[in-house]
């Protein structure tokens, strides 16, 4: 199979942000997904899984709590989820994922970046085709024959399943996502799960050789990271 989600996430996925930015852009989710449903997780999945998410990445418990207990006011930001897509340098391919209350001010701020490091924007479908759409689980636990003879007992659909060391990953498409993440709870109720997420994976990634035109993309990676209403970037950069 050769396609270890650890490995591939190592290459080319959410670049890494301060723990005052990460903190901010959980905050926003929690926010979000509570002022849309309820801001209870035991009656809102979508605001349990992004909880659950945040707890993982090791976000304080009154952050959250703050999140969650904005949400319960009157009034509140109107934000809404903006995608951009972008040929970055020496061939890299980048989707932005904006959570804003301004997509003028967020398209605004990301061609400051790109116009910086020999970046264009994309129209809608130029650069997502040469990515793959895909609900990833990759967690410790259970081995990949127990997860297969099990995920198909359970009627879910997948598209692989890999194992690497004592880590085995899923990779569905993300219609499947509640479904497959019900079954494993199911399986095994305390799984240490390493990653649960819909996400970009890149068909092919590239290995820039210049250190030149590396430079320039580490540029733009962190010139896009430092715009407040990024919330995940995806390339197809294999990263030194």
């Amino acid at each position: 199979m050769g396609r270890a989600f650890e490995v591939r996430k190592k290459s080319m996925m959410q670049t890494s942000a301060s723990k005052s930015k990460l903190y901010a852009r959980y905050g926003k989710e929690i926010y979000v997904a509570a002022k849309n449903g309820v801001p209870d997780p035991s009656m809102n999945q979508v605001l349990k899984q992004v909880i659950e998410k945040a707890k993982r990445e090791q976000i304080p418990a009154d952050v959250i709590k703050r999140a969650v207990e904005k949400a319960t006011g009157s009034g509140g930001e109107n934000y809404q989820n903006v995608r951009y897509e972008i040929f970055g340098p020496a061939s890299s391919l980048l989707i932005v994922e904006c959570l804003t209350d301004n997509p003028n001010r967020s398209i605004s701020d990301l061609r400051a970046a790109f116009n910086k490091t020999e970046g264009k924007l994309g129209v809608s479908g130029s650069v997502m085709h040469f990515f793959e759409h895909l609900a990833v689980f990759s967690f410790k636990g259970l081995d990949e024959e127990t997860v297969m003879e099990s995920l198909l007992e359970k009627d879910c659909d997948f598209d692989d399943i890999e194992s690497e060391e004592d880590i085995v990953t899923v990779y569905a498409s993300p219609s499947s996502f509640n479904k497959i993440r019900q079954a494993l709870s199911e399986i095994k109720a305390d799984l240490e799960i390493l990653a649960e997420e819909i996400t970009f994976l890149p068909l092919d990634s590239i290995k820039i050789t210049s250190e030149a035109d590396y430079k320039l993309f580490e540029k733009l990676l962190t010139l896009i990271e430092d715009c407040d209403d990024v919330q995940n970037v995806y390339h197809n950069v294999i990263l030194n």
